[in-house]
């Protein structure tokens, strides 16, 4: 008899790529032009980005600077949970940016109902924050990898654990 095969559905972060990242971007924020005269900063707190500037308009374009460092270090931006503006000292304005780190249950029953719609021999199962394939047959788990990196999740997804 052969031995189930499986893997995990993920989502995480590199916060060493995000750090890389927010250093690229306060290093761009502090010396562009017309940046400058908002005194903008990025810095990261823990799991955390907050950027401040003088006003909502140099915030705005200081989050993009931001993303833009982020997606060129392999960060996906669906993983970013962004807070509303609020008032800084001083008249200014922040931001803060967390991170959705893990499957959140509503995704990861959608994933388990996809892969049942599917009917193929593999099962779903919520586990945590992630949610575990497993099945006898690996093209059909192959399937199931290329079905649901086509769907479209509010959360970036890695494969892992893979035991074919």
């Amino acid at each position: 008899m052969a031995a189930d095969n499986s893997f995990d559905i993920v989502s995480n972060v590199d916060f060493q790529e995000v750090r890389n990242a927010i250093d690229q971007a306060q290093r761009e924020v502090t010396t562009r032009y017309d940046l400058k005269n908002a005194d903008a900063s990025v810095t990261l707190n823990d799991e955390e980005i907050v950027v401040e500037s003088s006003d909502e308009y140099t915030l705005a374009q200081a989050v993009d600077v931001v993303k833009g460092k982020l997606v060129r270090r392999g960060i996906d931006l669906k993983s970013l949970r962004p807070e509303a503006v609020e008032d800084a000292s001083g008249g200014r304005a922040r931001q803060k940016i967390g991170f959705q780190l893990g499957i959140p249950q509503d995704t990861a029953k959608k994933i388990v109902a996809e892969v049942k719609k599917l009917k193929m021999k593999v099962q779903g199962s919520i586990q945590g924050d992630s949610v575990r394939i497993s099945g006898k047959n690996r093209d059909d788990l192959q399937t199931i990898i290329a079905h649901v990196k086509g769907m479209d999740l509010d959360v970036p997804v890695t494969f892992t654990n893979y035991r074919g």
